[in-house]
């Protein structure tokens, strides 16, 4: 038995001295590579991603550059992290990175890459991409839709007055999340949460779809794990995904019935009346189209309005109060801006941002700062080179969104909020910062992503996002909860959680004060 025990010890050792030998050899050797920190075996360079992983991988691109190789356990992937480069990867070799890498949960919750952000690039990918920017997202329907997400912040802004009256504190994330998911509810199933038992089955399915996507799960990066459960990701996620199908059956039939006895009393719905869920079920039993359209495809996509629509815009709101909080003289300018154009008698519209290049200045440094994807996921289809190096097919790539918006050879003041830069002005003619776009086309800045896989949905997000921070300062003063007053010398604590979008470490806590009275949704 000793004897067993002793050979087991020296296979085992010679084993481990094996990998060691190969994985020198392999970092000396592959020069056709970026270049990257050491790569320890088995996990590779997964130890180096902690605490928050957009932040070290910036401070190893400070050291190994802007194109840098590393491998999480048993993935090779290459870091993006300037602007040049983004260009190089997102737009010159655009056609051979138009996948996106699959995990567990990516899998599980796209219903096997039957969605809009998870399937491959290819006939399907392209009949949802037409879809959503042609007939979801298509300024038409978000016109129709306006009145939703004017009703819906009238709302949320009339629950802070009250608040204000009784000078109670707001969590303002939650309310923010409260608003975003009742947005996305009634225009995509035109089913409000009224009460507060619905309300809460919604946001808190969300909230776990978010927390099981951003779960470090082994299966997903050390290759004799993969089809192991062993910190029961899996289970969370077919848990999850079941009470969501039961939720979406319940809310189809609901619709299947409705259209029914529309159809058989001769009153079919219009164009105008529709939701995006109608939009889908007509898709879905039209039988001339080549790409039929399934339940469970209806159900992914649906799924990708929600996780795309809901946590991001109310994370960026959260973010843009807080900056504002911190920076009362660029408070007071956005309010004077407001004030002027839409005035104190009414609540500020969609239809004024034309007019407000302040508060519109003021989301493009927000989303410089914090974007809510911090980064951008690409797989290589096949292998090409950039300069000297050679990206092998299956390759991950990151493009590190949040690293591009602190380029200090870029920005001037790179970490200081300062929303003027994007201000257009004989001072900003000359860098061209004031005509930055943040929908992909210029690589500084990229909260929405790039090009095919680019995020069809930054129009209605910029819609929601700018009129909400303009409802909330233009009617209330925001009282810190532990400050005297929202002017404290005292700032907001800006620390980044460790989610999987770019949220907040600690909540925003402060009791709204209405500034205008009468109050202008009274």
């Amino acid at each position: 038995m000793a004897d067993f025990q002793g050979w087991g010890i020296i296979v085992f050792s010679l084993i481990i001295s094996t990998i060691i030998l190969r994985t020198i050899l392999r970092n000396r050797t592959k020069s056709s590579l970026p270049p990257g920190p050491f790569r320890l075996p088995i996990i590779g360079h997964l130890h180096l991603l902690a605490p928050i992983p957009h932040q070290a991988l910036h401070k190893l691109s400070i050291r190994y550059g802007p194109l840098m190789h590393i491998s999480l356990g048993s993935n090779p992937c290459v870091i993006v992290s300037s602007p040049q480069m983004a260009k190089e990867f997102l737009k010159t070799h655009e056609a051979s990175l138009s996948d996106r890498p699959q995990t567990v949960a990516s899998m599980h919750l796209s219903y096997n890459s039957q969605d809009f952000m998870f399937a491959p690039y290819g006939p399907y990918w392209k009949f949802v991409k037409k879809l959503f920017m042609s007939d979801l997202l298509g300024g038409q329907t978000l016109d129709l839709l306006q009145t939703v997400r004017r009703y819906e912040i009238q709302s949320m802004i009339n629950v802070m007055f009250k608040k204000s009256l009784a000078g109670e504190a707001v969590n303002v994330g939650g309310e923010l999340i409260r608003l975003t998911n009742n947005v996305i509810s009634s225009m995509v199933m035109r089913k409000r949460s009224e009460s507060e038992e619905e309300a809460g089955e919604v946001r808190k399915l969300i909230k776990e779809v978010f927390e099981t996507s951003g779960i470090f799960n082994l299966s997903d990066f050390i290759w004799f794990c993969k089809n192991l459960d062993l910190q029961g990701v899996k289970k969370r996620l077919v848990d999850v995904r079941g009470r969501y199908d039961k939720m979406m059956d319940r809310i189809i039939e609901e619709h299947r019935h409705l259209r029914m006895k529309k159809k058989e009393g001769g009153n079919e719905a219009d164009a105008p009346s529709k939701d995006f869920l109608d939009i889908l079920l007509d898709l879905y039993e039209d039988e001339s189209l080549e790409i039929k359209l399934s339940i469970d495809k209806i159900k992914a996509i649906v799924l990708d309005m929600f996780t795309a629509g809901t946590d991001t815009s109310a994370s960026v709101i959260e973010w843009t109060l807080a900056e504002l909080i911190n920076h009362p003289s660029i408070m007071e300018r956005a309010r004077l801006e407001i004030d002027t154009v839409v005035g104190k008698s009414r609540l500020v519209e969609e239809s004024d941002l034309v007019n407000l290049p302040y508060l519109q200045a003021i989301v493009k440094e927000t989303l410089r700062l914090h974007p809510s994807g911090p980064l951008i996921p690409r797989q290589a289809s096949e292998g090409f080179t950039i300069g000297n190096y050679y990206i092998p097919a299956g390759t991950r790539i990151f493009v590190n969104v949040w690293a591009l918006g602190r380029d200090p050879s870029y920005w001037e003041n790179a970490l200081v909020f300062k929303p003027e830069r994007f201000i257009i002005s004989s001072e900003n003619e000359t860098s061209g910062k004031g005509q930055l776009d943040v929908r992909g086309q210029h690589f500084h800045l990229l909260p929405f992503g790039s090009g095919r896989r680019g995020c069809p949905g930054a129009t209605l997000a910029l819609k929601i996002v700018q009129t909400t921070i303009a409802a909330i300062i233009q009617c209330f003063e925001w009282n810190v909860v532990g400050n005297e007053a929202y002017k404290s010398i005292t700032p907001v604590n800006m620390e980044e959680s460790k989610a999987i979008t770019l949220s907040r470490a600690h909540p925003l806590i402060c009791v709204p004060v209405a500034r205008l009275c009468p109050f202008p949704t009274i």
